[in-house]
């Protein structure tokens, strides 16, 4: 597990890993070190052109962007806690891919940050652009592999790695305006849990960061649910939290960045999904916020405690020549079925497992990087803590009745990259009404289904109670409930 450094980092560990440091960021850190917290922020239009593929929604001929409704945007705040930078990059993306969030950090982290002070976030908008692995593009979008549409999809990947790296090397490099962080939590009301499950997500976490004189300089906000509230267009968008952080800013003169939360099973209502129920929901968030903001929270402050670990979530798979001879010839029959349902993206899974089966090329174990941040108080401590993956309600309901309510924990999915959903036991035992976050399905329930399907993998988490210790549910409270 990774835990911040933070005497030593800027002075030391970029110099060690002979890292090009943005030009004014070990002098702008010397200058910030004389106060105890300052902010420093960017943001980059990030919108592709048109034609590029978009992402969110499993389809069998690509669904080419015509335009943009709204810019998409990459945004990041950065905390200066006695002149050591804590960074958090959020994009307009649907999820980011293993090999896109390691190469991104890997470039990051020599400008002078820790790796656990470094956190890479996408808001999951159902209307941005496809990115390589995640969802995979074949399975999901019939996206063929070396095609003009695969080949624009990988230019622009490499396109956006690059743009965040240079934005977080801009931001380390931006004015760090002295500062006073506090903290609060407002209610929203618009998420429904869309796999039948009793939790539903209210909480809108507020991190406000204020000038000496109390105006608010940065807002870091979140609520947990899907943004699919425009539904499945041909223009870029980013979906409601777009609209709420355009309206924050242009309320209150001050930057805003969005944090998705546990969203996994949480919708937003089904009717009326199109850009005036977009509108109206990111609207209805972004007054809330700027409601809420209008009297501080309760004060928190440095110095700020990060660490970092991936765990290995198993997935039921047993890899012995019997075992894979029954999964394959699960496997055969829903690529040939013409039973409704066995279309599509199952179709193409299935044959894409065949051939990792064929070749012995498949994974038995999904890594996920765990992230906690810890803010000091008078009032009681701010712990952050963030996974990778589509995280589901329950464990932010866990959370925050482990650690006295909302007040004390922030619990945010989405973080660093995106493997798949991650389902609670509960969820893996019932599967839930729509048999998609669960990552089964009832024709075969030994292989992988719904959400597990078009993300591309062999097998799903194991399922309870006989097998608790190896759910991911126990892994991640485990992992998480030693690092808080």
């Amino acid at each position: 597990m990774a835990i911040s450094r933070r005497r030593v980092l800027v002075g030391t560990a970029a110099a060690a890993a002979g890292a090009v440091v943005a030009p004014n960021l070990l002098a702008g850190s010397v200058q910030a070190a004389a106060v105890p917290m300052a902010v420093s922020f960017g943001k980059v239009d990030i919108t592709p052109t048109a034609d590029l593929a978009m992402a969110g929604y499993g389809v069998d001929s690509p669904r080419l962007a015509q335009g943009s409704n709204a810019p998409l945007f990459a945004r990041c705040t950065i905390f200066w806690d006695n002149g050591f930078p804590n960074v958090i990059v959020t994009a307009d993306v649907l999820a980011f891919p293993r090999s896109m969030h390691q190469a991104i950090r890997s470039r990051v982290v020599p400008l002078g940050i820790a790796n656990s002070d470094f956190i890479l976030t996408a808001t999951h908008t159902h209307n941005g652009p496809v990115l390589i692995d995640e969802l995979n593009p074949y399975i999901s979008y019939n996206i063929q592999p070396g095609s003009d549409v695969m080949n624009a999809v990988e230019s622009y990947s490499a396109e956006l790695e690059d743009t965040i790296v240079s934005l977080v090397s801009n931001t380390l490099g931006a004015v760090q305006v002295p500062c006073t962080l506090d903290y609060q939590v407002a209610n929203e009301n618009f998420a429904y849990n869309r796999e039948g499950l009793p939790y539903v997500e209210v909480d809108v976490p507020v991190l406000v960061a204020r000038s000496t004189g109390g105006s608010p300089l940065a807002v870091l906000f979140g609520y947990g649910c899907h943004p699919v509230s425009a539904g499945g267009q041909t223009l870029f968008d980013p979906d409601y939290p777009g609209v709420a952080c355009s309206l924050l800013e242009n309320a209150t003169g001050a930057f805003a960045q969005f944090l998705t939360g546990p969203a996994g099973d949480q919708d937003p209502p089904v009717n009326g999904r199109d850009w005036p129920l977009s509108q109206s929901l990111g609207s209805d968030l972004g007054q809330t916020v700027i409601n809420a903001i209008a009297t501080p929270g309760r004060s928190v402050s440095g110095p700020i405690s990060t660490a970092y670990q991936e765990v290995s979530l198993p997935l039921d798979i047993t890899d012995t020549p019997a075992n894979l001879a029954a999964v394959r010839a699960d496997y055969v029959v829903r690529q040939t079925s013409t039973t409704a349902g066995y279309t599509g993206y199952y179709q193409r899974h299935a044959e894409v497992m065949i051939g990792q089966i064929d070749a012995h090329s498949f994974q038995t174990a999904i890594p996920l990087p765990l992230q906690t941040w810890n803010l000091p108080g008078a009032a009681g401590p701010l712990d952050i803590a963030l996974t990778g993956g589509e995280l589901v309600s329950g464990y932010g309901v866990y959370f925050r009745n482990r650690h006295g309510g909302s007040n004390g924990i922030w619990v945010a999915g989405y973080a660093n990259e995106i493997p798949t959903y991650i389902p609670s036991d509960e969820l893996l035992a019932s599967g839930g009404a729509l048999h998609y976050a669960c990552g089964w399905d009832v024709d075969f329930p030994g292989i992988a289904g719904g959400a597990m399907s078009i993300y591309g993998w062999l097998g799903h988490f194991y399922r309870p109670p006989s097998t608790a210790s190896t759910s991911p549910e126990q892994i991640i409270i485990d992992a998480l409930t030693t690092m808080l």
